[in-house]
């Protein structure tokens, strides 16, 4: 009795090679292709933070030590600069989030001529560079200006109303975005309820703003904590940010170790508000 041979069958997914071929042994190697643009990215970026962060650990009388943040830190600008900064970044986000607000409530649900044509041109007022809407207001509150006779943008509230102007629009344009995917039904139930305006913005619009605000605030708040145009080009008296005290210790005083370290702890600063503007966009799905 003849016995059969079965043939086993092929796994799916897999086939035999042929006759005369070898079977690559390569492994596919992904992290090849990351080599460039992180090489890149070192050589631009991160070697010349390095630098800054070694330069400020090399005080003038030479060795390595701490002296250099010993220093900065017991001194009397460095606090100022500090607490001028911070109160600044924060009055201007507050400013820029209820301006903001309150503006893109007019351009999303008030009906009006030229309102897409307003909501595009946010888009390009983003471009334009902090130092522009500065010089527009040296027009107007400036030694030469309409009301220069006040002398208003010389001072800490003139360096708050020129950030609040340029830094609205940035609140502006996730607002819009949010305003854009709200349901209108719940607007019209809520008047047809007999709810009046504030009370809809209030129950209704606010709570589907929160993220928006909150990732735009966020965002605000890091370009404030390091703006340095607007500062230096009003002129302000006796108002010395973080990056100002940088400006000045590198460029007037020569001290270079000093000016490193307030801009390292500009840097930690600024990179842990952006971690937190991270967060909140992404809970907000920016």
């Amino acid at each position: 009795m003849t016995e059969v041979v079965r043939r086993p069958r092929a796994v799916r997914g897999w086939s035999r090679p042929r006759r005369g071929s070898r079977r690559s042994n390569t492994v596919p190697r992904p992290w090849v292709g990351v080599l460039p643009p992180v090489a890149l990215l070192g050589l631009f970026f991160l070697y010349p933070l390095a630098l800054v962060v070694q330069q400020s650990f090399k005080p003038d009388s030479g060795g390595t030590s701490l002296q250099p943040y010993a220093d900065v830190f017991a001194s009397e600008a460095f606090r100022h600069a500090l607490w001028t900064t911070v109160w600044i970044a924060v009055s201007s986000t507050v400013g820029c989030l209820v301006l903001g607000f309150a503006l893109a409530l007019v351009i999303a649900f008030v009906p009006f001529p030229g309102a897409k044509a307003v909501a595009r041109f946010i888009d390009v007022y983003l471009s334009f560079p902090s130092f522009l809407i500065t010089l527009a207001l040296l027009f107007i509150y400036g030694t030469t200006g309409v009301i220069g006779s006040f002398q208003f943008l010389t001072t800490p509230w003139g360096v708050l109303l020129a950030e609040v102007t340029y830094f609205t629009p940035f609140v502006m344009r996730p607002l819009l975005a949010a305003f854009s995917q709200l349901d209108t039904a719940q607007l019209e139930a809520a008047s047809s309820l007999g709810a009046r305006a504030p009370r809809i913005v209030r129950q209704v619009i606010l709570p589907e703003a929160l993220p928006a605000l909150a990732a735009g605030g966020s965002l605000v708040l890091v370009l404030c904590l390091n703006e340095f145009g607007i500062v230096l080009f009003t002129g302000a008296k006796g108002v010395t940010t973080l990056p100002m005290l940088v400006y000045s210790k590198a460029i007037l005083e020569s001290d270079y170790p000093g000016a490193c370290v307030v801009a390292v702890v500009n840097v930690l600063i600024s990179v842990g508000l952006y971690g937190l503007y991270r967060v909140v966009s992404r809970r907000a799905g920016a």
